[in-house]
């Protein structure tokens, strides 16, 4: 059976090296992307070099209709999608008395209700079929908790909790659920954060670098292998030791 993996948040960073990954494993991808087409259609045009297929579906993850829209896509062009990733997150960095309720909303929204829209949307053929894949990209802030990130730590603490209850649910039908903390990472999610703080954080990580989007890549092409079909409900930390 031809594999079929949606990755949300893929135009770039550790979504684009998923994406890349998979389709180098020999998968069909779903780009997905909010905001920035060319960058959607740069990664498309990636895979395709591969030799992988790949069709780019714009959808806001947090949004519930176009999260159906999204799946009415995605099987238009691929049947069933046997492979869920669900990286499309944004962050947050303030003193919690800085954070007004629309900023609130647009974290938990983005980054948990995208996570339980996607998964929702898509599980069903998995359960008719006996089979699938659904790996939600956490934080290990979401394990320890981060100053000046209350607001993402319990994000990403959320994703955790629904990755553990929904792999209890869907295991008889198959199905395993798995989640990722990765790191310090290098990304454009670092961009708000200042040069001190960053050789701070490389400093707490044991094997002493910032992590690359392909060492997240990596441990999402396991969790979407044959071989982990006997591992669900998981955390795997991807942060070079930060939190052991």
């Amino acid at each position: 059976m031809k594999r079929t993996a949606l990755i949300t948040g893929s135009s770039r960073g550790i979504g684009k090296a998923i994406a890349l990954s998979l389709a180098k494993e020999g998968y069909n991808i779903i780009v997905n992307y909010i905001n920035d087409k060319v960058a959607a259609e740069n990664t498309a045009e990636l895979i395709s070099k591969i030799g992988a297929r790949c069709s780019v579906i714009k959808a806001d993850v947090s949004d519930s209709h176009e999260v159906k829209n999204l799946r009415q896509k995605a099987e238009s062009c691929f049947g069933f999608i046997d492979t869920i990733v669900n990286n499309a997150g944004v962050s947050s960095y303030a003193l919690l008395d800085r954070v007004e309720d629309a900023e609130y909303d647009r974290v938990m929204n983005v980054n948990m209700k995208g996570v339980f829209n996607v998964s929702r949307e898509f599980y069903s053929p998995m359960v008719s079929k006996k089979f699938g894949r659904i790996i939600n990209i956490s934080s290990m802030w979401g394990i320890t908790g981060s100053a000046m990130e209350s607001v993402y730590s319990a994000s990403k603490a959320a994703v955790i909790g629904f990755t553990k209850a929904l792999a209890k649910e869907l295991a008889p039908s198959g199905i395993t659920v798995n989640a990722i903390a990765p790191g310090v990472i290098n990304t454009d999610m670092l961009k708000d954060i200042s040069a001190d703080i960053v050789e701070s954080l490389i400093e707490g990580t044991p094997v002493n670098r910032l992590g690359t989007p392909e060492d997240i890549a990596s441990a999402v092409r396991f969790f979407a292998s044959d071989s982990s079909g006997f591992i669900t409900g998981e955390v795997l930390n991807v942060s070079g030791g930060f939190v052991i």
